[in-house]
């Protein structure tokens, strides 16, 4: 993919690179690299910070790989987080695939820098991703009650209009930030077109708002370098995508971030640091 002509609009914008370090899915028979323990979690995101990321997005697990919503996981990992990486945003996933109702914000209450808000319903893989209207709202009071910017993960257009009206209304803590999500098995694909509109619509609907996109599986440089190109933010990490290509699987959650970081290079986009990136998304100081 060949620079944008308006490569020069962007220039010297920096870039905020989030990792998106292990999610609920990924285990360590796809990918030894995917780190489960709150050890390796820790460690792999000290290497990711290391090489540009500047959001850790963050899941945990059981011994066993299963995933999990227990708040003392999360509280030994952002322990972790803020002793081994100072300043870095931390944020925590409240998706449902590591559990039901109420339980996947059960962790709001640490006060973690942001969290993961799906405002919508959609289909996934081989199941339907469930986020009902009043799971919604109490997820968004919860994140208003403890002062926990959410970041909207839109996988699809309704679900950014609906993050749009109820920022609008005053429903959504702090600054909008909304995340496009694409390569969902059976949601939005990584379609250019579709992408071009999304970022419109964010420009129209909800002018000088930041957003990032993230793409999964093999799409997700594609989709880095899209989001790059075009002025917003990316995401990158093991959680999305276990691969440097169809051959190669990826050495660590560092080594996907790093790629995320030439393609920043390439359109001279400087890559955030942490301290840059909570003054664009308007949080705390560290």
């Amino acid at each position: 993919m060949k620079p944008s002509s308006s490569t020069s609009d962007i220039a010297g914008k920096p870039c905020i690179l989030c990792c998106a370090i292990t999610g609920s899915v990924p285990t360590k028979a796809a990918n030894p690299a995917v780190p489960i323990s709150i050890s390796e979690q820790v460690e792999s995101s000290h290497a990711a910070v290391e090489a540009g990321a500047s959001i850790i997005h963050a899941h945990v697990r059981n011994d066993d790989e299963t995933p999990s919503s227990d708040p003392e996981k999360f509280a030994r990992l952002k322990e972790g987080l803020e002793k081994h990486c100072p300043g870095v945003i931390i944020q925590f996933s409240t998706g449902g695939r590591s559990g039901a109702g109420q339980a996947r914000g059960g962790m709001l209450s640490l006060r973690p820098d942001m969290a993961s808000l799906s405002v919508g319903s959609n289909n996934f893989p081989t199941r339907v991703y469930e986020n009902p209207p009043d799971l919604v709202a109490w997820l968004a009071s919860e994140m208003m009650k403890y002062e926990v910017t959410p970041e909207i993960e839109a996988f699809d257009l309704s679900h950014i209009l609906q993050a749009i009206k109820m920022h609008e209304d005053g429903k959504i803590f702090g600054k909008l930030y909304v995340q496009f999500v694409m390569n969902v098995k059976n949601a939005m694909p990584a379609d250019k077109e579709v992408f071009d509109f999304y970022a419109h619509i964010m420009a129209t609907r909800a002018p000088g708002s930041p957003w990032c996109a993230a793409g999964i599986g093999p799409t997700q440089h594609v989709v880095n370098e899209w989001a790059i190109a075009a002025g917003g933010h990316t995401r990158a990490g093991l959680e999305d995508n276990v691969r440097m290509d169809r051959t190669t699987l990826a050495p660590s959650n560092a080594a996907l971030i790093a790629r995320a970081a030439d393609i920043c290079a390439k359109y001279d986009r400087p890559v955030a640091t942490p301290a840059q990136a909570r003054q664009l998304l308007g949080l705390r100081p560290a």
